[in-house]
């Protein structure tokens, strides 16, 4: 366990008529690395308990990665409540939710590898009831997705899947048969989906981001008002930030500062967002930060004990105190942490 972490406040500056933001650590603690490779972690409350899953494997990339589930009544003591696998698959990025039916979702990417080279990839989802008892890996949407997080919004699903495979939009294949423009691979595309049942999406709009996009998290406003924060791979590297009001077929996009890998975020109660994110200037680490998605504005708070392999945090806003899951090779092997911050 690692120790309590003494005061440290930093502030950033608000949005309009929103007092600044500013975080206390107080809690830092290890709470498993029984794996090889213990990474990609989510973190949510349910039915008065905490569930936290992350993806077990023998290395980074490859293998049949699994899925462990750990569950914990007060925060501190976690013990595992199921390690779930899928012959001949690394099951990675395992991501939590609760269906309208009040049962735990997971949703994953399942990949094959042969060695450390990717041959092929489709996204799952798995429920439980309880907990500790899954359902099989489903397969959703198609070969070559990959269905990063969804988020529930009045009993429907939204979550954004990318494909880097080397591949034409619809568009360019039908202007390469007229020989407008020659054919070729397009960037890579967003698909913004939605789903009812967990196990059939359908698609909203492609998202216009340009740069390799991938990695995404939707988050709702009181108004019901979708926000994206995405990860981008190619150009400037910066991570986007969008907005767009049902039915979600327009967007409006604006750069964040910083280069960022597993980018989540959630609203506060009051109106405020706070984002975790890797970020890779300096020393490559887990941080909190503000985040006004109106003006793409992004501020580091305070960077969590962490270093190298690290980020993809779960986020919990929970009795005034925001619980951050998250991994970490900082200890040089990847381990699992668990952070708990005052929020003010």
């Amino acid at each position: 366990m690692l120790p309590v972490i003494p005061l440290v406040v930093l502030l950033a500056t608000p949005a309009i008529g929103q007092p600044p933001l500013a975080v206390e650590l107080l809690h830092s603690q290890k709470i498993w690395d029984a794996g090889h490779h213990n990474a990609f972690t989510d973190l949510i409350r349910w039915r008065g308990a905490w569930y936290c899953t992350f993806r077990e494997g023998d290395a980074h990339v490859g293998g049949d990665g699994k899925i462990r589930v750990l569950t914990s009544t007060d925060g501190k003591a976690w013990k595992s409540a199921a390690l779930i696998g899928e012959k001949g698959i690394d099951l990675r990025d395992p991501k939590l939710s609760i269906t309208p039916e009040d049962q735990l979702m997971i949703v994953a990417g399942g990949s094959v590898y042969e060695g450390k080279k990717l041959l092929g990839r489709q996204p799952r989802t798995l429920f439980s009831a309880n907990g500790t008892e899954w359902t099989q890996p489903h397969r959703v949407l198609e070969e070559g997705d990959w269905l990063w997080r969804v988020t529930w919004h009045n009993k429907i699903a939204y979550g954004v899947s990318y494909n880097a495979s080397t591949r034409a939009t619809p568009a360019a294949k039908d202007a390469a048969k007229t020989g407008t423009v020659p054919p070729g691979p397009a960037d890579w595309k967003l698909k913004l989906v939605k789903s009812t049942d967990g196990k059939k999406f359908d698609l909203i709009t492609h998202l216009d981001v340009p740069g390799h996009p991938n990695e995404t998290t939707l988050r709702f406003t009181a108004s019901g008002d979708m926000i994206a924060f995405v990860r981008r791979e190619a150009g400037d590297g910066r991570g986007w930030v969008g907005t767009s009001s049902a039915p979600y077929t327009q967007w409006t996009w604006k750069p964040v500062p910083q280069r960022v890998g597993g980018p989540n975020f959630i609203l506060l109660p009051d109106g405020r967002f706070v984002s975790v994110v890797r970020l890779y200037d300096k020393k490559v680490r887990t941080s909190v930060c503000s985040l006004n998605p109106a003006t793409g504005d992004q501020q580091e708070l305070l960077a969590l004990p962490s270093g190298g392999d690290t980020s993809y945090a779960g986020m919990v806003f929970h009795d005034g105190v925001l619980w951050v899951s998250y991994y970490s090779s900082h200890e040089k092997k990847t381990n699992i942490y668990l952070a708990q911050l005052q929020v003010k």
